[in-house]
């Protein structure tokens, strides 16, 4: 389990088609949700975050981590290196849908001080804030920050995962959906 958050560059986003085992992780906060037959449980955690997502069998985690922390290849549907920007999209059985979005920005000093003072203070009574200690290198500890929305037929992820030994930010948006009702009007 990794006890300092990893430098940017060696972190991964993946999508699983299973549960990992919670002692995989130091989770910082917890939100469970519960909406329209689907369930999900997002954890901040020390490198970045994990969301479990569940409806009628079907199982979607998602995990922002170090790309060296010990993770299971079995039933991994996407990995990709946190560099840059990507879309994808992962079709399940059933019509489920995973759509998701992530980028990595490195900005300047003044503009990473900017980002983290306003997350922190817009995020104060929204979402879930997790405030890390300083690293030692820098006198300003990380931030990450999640916000959830949930319809009937979807959720949405808004994460933000600040780096200020890099001076870098790592913005994702996930979309889980179900199936279009078949039902008509």
């Amino acid at each position: 389990m990794l006890t300092v958050r990893p430098k940017v560059a060696e972190l991964a986003f993946q999508l699983y088609g299973r549960t990992l085992h919670p002692e995989l992780f130091e989770v910082h906060k917890t939100r469970h949700v519960e909406r329209g037959g689907f369930a999900a449980k997002i954890d901040i955690t020390s490198a970045g975050h994990v969301v479990s997502w569940k409806y009628e069998g079907l199982v979607l985690t998602e995990v922002a981590a170090s790309a060296h922390h010990p993770l299971p290849q079995k039933r991994r549907l996407m990995s990709y290196k946190l560099k840059g920007s990507r879309h994808d999209r992962v079709e399940c059985r059933g019509g489920v849908t995973y759509d998701v979005s992530f980028q990595l920005e490195p900005v300047s000093p003044e503009v990473f001080r900017m980002f983290q003072r306003e997350l922190a203070e817009d995020s104060e009574h929204k979402g879930m804030l997790q405030r890390f200690d300083s690293s030692g290198r820098m006198a300003l500890g990380a931030l990450s920050y999640i916000n959830v929305e949930t319809r009937d037929r979807s959720m949405l992820i808004q994460a933000f995962h600040t780096f200020p030994d890099d001076f870098a930010i790592v913005k994702s948006e996930s979309r889980f959906a179900l199936p279009k009702s078949s039902k008509s009007a």
